[in-house]
């Protein structure tokens, strides 16, 4: 396969579908996209109805491109990540992997364009995240949830706003910032540094004010992360968790038993913003961001020292902290379902506590005079209340 054979193939997967996110091949099944989240096939030509382990190896040997640090990853760990560009179209983010004796791949599209805070419509907090000067941000969520885009935003306004030394460590490098009031350097793992926890210690020496962490994967990255917040940088980085409350607790966990009552008191001392995102399926057609959004202040650090409790969670810390721009998963699709961005099964379906949307949602139904309930024309049993009757009869009998 020749570079022109795999450039064609991947720009016929693009114009397949509008809002193509990513790219999939699988041995078995036939070129597939993901159009506002779901699979879809695609028709090519010459037609491929499955792709066979050899199509599929000939494309990985193409995006790896001999790459020997990149093929003995592969080799030894069974999957890799690099980048990909095609010249006039989109950037990728590469991750090849073997299952069953064959490979797969899936390939992510990058913008080419950084976003800002206002076209991707976040709430204005994110501006006042963006203006810390120190501690840590972080933003959490599943693969795919945006939380590269939402960094890039907040990135952006910080480009735009602020003369400082920025320098940010990925894998790879995502969304490329130009030159503005900010000086950025952007380090691509692989071949800018080794690993995470080694371009870390490295951006310490290298003056920054902000350091943008791409994943926060292991101990290591985290304690010299939590450093860095404590020697006066701003550490914005993301982790695979789905709320405020499981993201210190997966942190807290990379720690040893004897070490969690210290790593406590640092988290409560650096962490700044803890921010949650969700795509759920919109109206209309494409995807809705849900954010959860904590900051921090006394009842936050006295929760993340102590742990949760009865009558003092996280979430109902975010939900008395409402006035100042925090909000729950729950409160977020309760208010997209009122703009309606979202069906009300679709609120159900991704709320963190059924019952609380449940009730927002009826709340709103009754103050527009909507039914709240599909149980209707209720009426009295009268046989029944005849019956009931007639056997208290013969019981006050008895009585007397």
């Amino acid at each position: 396969m020749r570079q022109s054979d795999l450039d064609y193939i991947l720009t016929t997967m693009l114009e397949a579908y509008p809002n193509v996110s990513d790219l999939n091949m699988t041995v078995g099944k036939p070129l597939q996209v993901e159009s506002s989240g779901q699979l879809v096939p695609v028709a090519i030509s010459p037609t491929v109805e499955k792709l066979t382990p050899y199509q599929t190896e000939q494309m990985v040997m193409m995006l790896v491109n001999s790459d020997r640090r990149l093929t003995d990853i592969l080799l030894r760990e069974g999957s890799c990540d690099s980048s990909y560009f095609l010249v006039g179209k989109a950037r990728f983010r590469v991750n090849v992997f073997s299952q069953r004796s064959t490979y797969s791949i899936v390939m992510r599209k990058l913008e080419t364009r950084v976003p800002t805070v206002e076209e991707l419509k976040l709430p204005d907090v994110f501006t006042k995240i963006a203006e810390e000067k120190n501690g840590i941000v972080l933003v959490t969520g599943a693969t795919g949830s945006g939380k590269s885009t939402s960094l890039a935003a907040m990135l952006n306004h910080i480009n735009e706003s602020k003369s400082v030394h920025v320098v940010t460590l990925e894998d790879p490098v995502e969304f490329v910032h130009p030159q503005l009031k900010a000086t950025f350097n952007q380090r691509e793992l692989g071949a800018d540094f080794d690993a995470f926890a080694t371009g870390l210690r490295a951006a310490l020496r290298q003056a920054p004010k902000v350091i943008l962490v791409g994943e926060m994967r292991d101990r290591e990255t985290v304690d010299i992360g939590l450093s860095a917040a404590e020697t006066g940088h701003l550490v914005v980085s993301t982790l695979h968790t789905v709320n405020a409350g499981q993201t210190i607790n997966r942190i807290v966990g990379m720690f040893d038993q004897e070490e969690e009552k210290q790593i406590r008191i640092r988290l409560a001392d650096t962490v700044r913003w803890i921010v949650c995102q969700r795509l759920v399926p919109k109206v209309g057609g494409g995807r809705q961001a849900i954010l959860e959004i904590m900051g921090s202040n006394l009842r936050v650090q006295d929760i993340i020292l102590n742990g949760e409790s009865e009558g003092k969670t996280y979430y109902e810390v975010i939900e008395a902290s409402k006035p100042y721009g925090w909000t729950t998963f729950d409160s977020s699709l309760i208010d997209a379902y009122v703009k309606g961005l979202v069906t009300e099964e679709t609120a159900q379906a991704y709320a963190s506590r059924k019952a609380v949307v449940g009730r927002g949602i009826d709340k709103l139904k009754a103050e527009r005079g909507e039914k709240t309930s599909d149980i209707e024309e209720l009426a009295l049993d009268e046989e029944y209340e005849e019956e009931n009757d007639m056997l208290a009869k013969p019981m006050k009998r008895r009585k007397k």
